[in-house]
């Protein structure tokens, strides 16, 4: 995982339309989230509604968000760019969505899953890197984002995050053939 305190790594990435987005986009904000997500995970559709939520909620608070899709587009054709448009069009994501083709930037932040959290603060220093809350598909419980939104909170009020970190679950980030990390070990 990503030590806390970690700088948020740079990145440089497009958008569905084309448009660029960089790290540097973001440094107003009070606090930056960035997700790394798809469009077919059952994990990712099971919480949709939450991200899309959560970033209109805290908008007007100075958070931003970002989603960002590493998966290999060319073996997973559902997450193509153009479906990442209507997927984000359809949850009603008012966040960026971008493509990261070379799958470096997951590399740079040390993903590994859909849905996978990192919370940054002001500094754009690595303050979570956690579960959304405890709701999975089929346990029953309610998807209220309620473990991530608190590290918000922490992070927008200027304090330590708190609590106990519990590691984001999901589907594994679909790397491309010899392209997997080396950092599962």
């Amino acid at each position: 995982m990503l030590a806390l305190g970690t700088t948020a790594p740079e990145f440089e990435l497009p958008d569905p339309a084309g448009r660029t987005h960089s790290l540097s986009d973001f440094s107003e904000a009070s606090a930056l989230l960035v997700i790394f997500l798809c469009n077919h995970c059952p994990y990712v559709k099971h919480v949709a509604e939450e991200l899309a939520r959560l970033a209109r909620d805290l908008r007007p608070r100075g958070l931003a968000v970002v989603g960002i899709n590493s998966n290999d587009v060319e073996n997973y054709p559902e997450d193509s760019p153009a479906k990442m448009a209507k997927e984000a069009e359809a949850r009603g994501y008012e966040f960026p969505y971008l493509h990261d083709e070379t799958q470096s930037v997951a590399r740079a932040y040390r993903a590994a899953c859909t849905p996978d959290f990192f919370l940054f603060d002001r500094r754009r220093k690595l303050v979570y890197r956690g579960q959304l809350d405890a709701s999975r598909p089929g346990n029953g419980l309610p998807v209220n984002g309620a473990d991530l939104r608190a590290a918000i909170a922490d992070a927008l009020a200027g304090r330590d995050v708190s609590g106990v970190q519990r590691p984001s679950l999901g589907c594994n980030i679909k790397w491309k053939p010899g392209n997997e990390p080396d950092y599962f070990g």
